[in-house]
């Protein structure tokens, strides 16, 4: 599937008490980095909703002036959801700080209720995108 990456400057407001990126602008961003990515698949930013955060893992602490680099993309397709795999990397030095995995769901805006989507995947491209599918199968089978 295609990797989608934005940045983030990590700034003085975006701290906690520590003086390291506080935990929930963290979650934030890797939402929206979510969200982006499932709806930027579907084609539709009107039709795709969060429906459930299954983890967020924090591997290293992120320091004020980091540029942090977000990659999301779909491990999983059901026929209404998609589950997103979003990880965050110091963008300078390509070391992973955090990875996350959500679940989003197509709705029809007018009706509501669920929608399908019509994504299908791919074959995993590399190494990492079939670790995060794999994970990403673990983590359904606790569901």
């Amino acid at each position: 599937m295609k990797v989608y990456e934005t940045l983030h400057l990590v700034k003085g407001e975006d701290l906690n008490h520590h003086e390291t990126l506080f935990a929930a602008r963290t979650a934030s961003w890797l939402i929206e980095a979510g969200f982006a990515t499932a709806a930027s698949e579907h084609g539709d930013t009107d039709e795709v909703v969060l429906r459930n955060v299954h983890e967020i893992s924090y591997v290293k602490p992120v320091k004020k002036g980091t540029i942090v680099k977000l990659k999301g993309r779909v491990v999983l397709a059901g026929s209404s959801s998609l589950m997103v795999a979003v990880t965050a990397e110091n963008s300078l030095t390509g070391e992973k700080v955090v990875e996350s995995y959500f679940t989003f769901v197509t709705i029809h805006k007018e009706k509501g209720g669920k929608r399908v989507h019509g994504v299908v995947l791919d074959e995993p491209v590399d190494e990492e995108e079939e670790r995060l599918r794999t994970k990403a199968l673990k983590i359904k089978e606790t569901l």
